[in-house]
């Protein structure tokens, strides 16, 4: 079954942040290579997608951004400020208590209610 793709949209932030704070730095194909990787394909995490959300958390204080040289063109590597690192926590907390949410919703039984 194919993901929503607003679930999905709704999620992103603590994604990205969650990945970061595993891997501590990534430039954005390694974001999008990890999702796709991490959801045997079934994500695919778009660029239109991706920067936005990325440029609003730079923008909040979350992230922060180096550019170094690969090759012959500049690569944008994001990594967690200290505000970052403490808001991974938070978002995590939040989206794991919703799926219990939804988990205790999506399993009441019948005549119930």
């Amino acid at each position: 079954m194919k993901p929503n793709a607003q679930l999905f949209k709704g999620s992103l932030t603590t994604i990205i942040l969650k990945l970061l704070q595993e891997e501590g730095r990534m430039y954005g194909y390694e974001i999008t290579r990890k999702v796709k990787e991490a959801s045997s394909g079934t994500l695919q995490l778009t660029e239109g997608a991706l920067y936005p959300a990325l440029h609003k958390l730079e923008a909040e204080g979350l992230l922060t951004v180096t550019v170094e040289a690969s090759g012959n063109r500049p690569r944008k590597y994001y990594s967690l400020t200290p505000s970052g690192k403490k808001e991974v926590a938070n978002k995590v907390a939040e989206l794991q208590a919703f799926i219990g949410q939804m988990q205790s919703l999506l399993n009441l039984k019948p005549g119930i209610g």
